[in-house]
């Protein structure tokens, strides 16, 4: 499927990604595949042999359909297995790349991503995959370039986690008058950013909201029972939780930084 994919005009690349390529997966985990592309790619082309595979026909979102980061790509289920295509702009993955190599990120708006988009996502996405079809070696280059985090980043994220203190401090407001929705969303964007921060401290790329609060956790600097105070502050929502949620950044904080 990768070396067919590679054959569509437009693109440069596809490599496996997801769960699967971190050796993460379980039996019932989806097949991602990151499909690069450069300047026009052929939609029609990818449908017609989207329906190849699955019998019937599939709606190929192309660039732009999904949202400004999640760009575009198609599901589809073969012989009973969910393959993923997700579609991605090969010249700004290498935008994004030389950004973090130089300590400078964007968190954007994009469905399937309550707490946005952050751009490193695009640089780990490169690092942690498997290449499957790379005609012209580029992505196998920039994946190369990638296995080393940059400083720079680093000290980006790190630096950036004084937005959990202020979220905690809104949060705060909220929880005097009631309002769980605004307490939920500050704690989440909190504890988000806390995750990235921690992540990013150690070097690790976080590529996606699912399962970096765990892995967070399982980090040496993480605060004693990280994942379960925040769990607990999170169900909890009252005036409390959010003076433990306080108690919980500023462990983080003072640990940043400090290896």
């Amino acid at each position: 499927m990768a070396e067919r994919l590679a054959g569509i005009p437009g693109v440069q690349a596809v490599a496996l990604g997801g769960s699967r390529a971190r050796g993460a997966h379980r039996p019932d985990s989806d097949w991602d595949l990151g499909v690069y592309y450069r300047g026009s790619l052929d939609v029609p082309g990818l449908a017609a042999l989207a329906a190849e595979y699955t019998g019937e026909p599939v709606e190929v979102a192309g660039p732009g359909g999904w949202g400004p980061w999640v760009n575009g790509g198609a599901w589809l289920t073969v012989d009973g297995t969910s393959v993923d295509w997700v579609l991605r702009d090969l010249d700004r993955v290498e935008r994004v790349w030389q950004d973090c190599r130089e300590g400078r990120y964007e968190v954007g708006m994009q469905a399937g991503h309550p707490l946005g988009f952050w751009s490193p996502t695009y640089a780990g996405e490169v690092a942690l995959c498997t290449v499957l079809a790379d005609p012209a070696g580029e992505l196998g280059a920039l994946r190369a370039t990638t296995g080393q985090y940059p400083q720079a980043l680093r000290t980006a994220l790190t630096g950036a986690a004084w937005e959990a203190d202020f979220s905690v401090a809104n949060a705060r407001k909220s929880a005097r008058g009631g309002d769980t929705l605004h307490v939920s969303l500050c704690l989440s964007k909190a504890f988000g950013v806390l995750a990235q921060a921690m992540l990013g401290d150690a070097g690790v790329w976080c590529v996606n909201e699912k399962g970096a609060l765990r892995t967070a956790a399982q980090l040496p600097s993480a605060p004693d029972d990280f994942e379960e105070r925040v769990a607990q502050c999170l169900r909890s929502l009252d005036e409390g939780a959010v003076e433990a949620a306080g108690v919980l950044v500023g462990e983080v904080r003072a640990g940043l930084g400090a290896r």
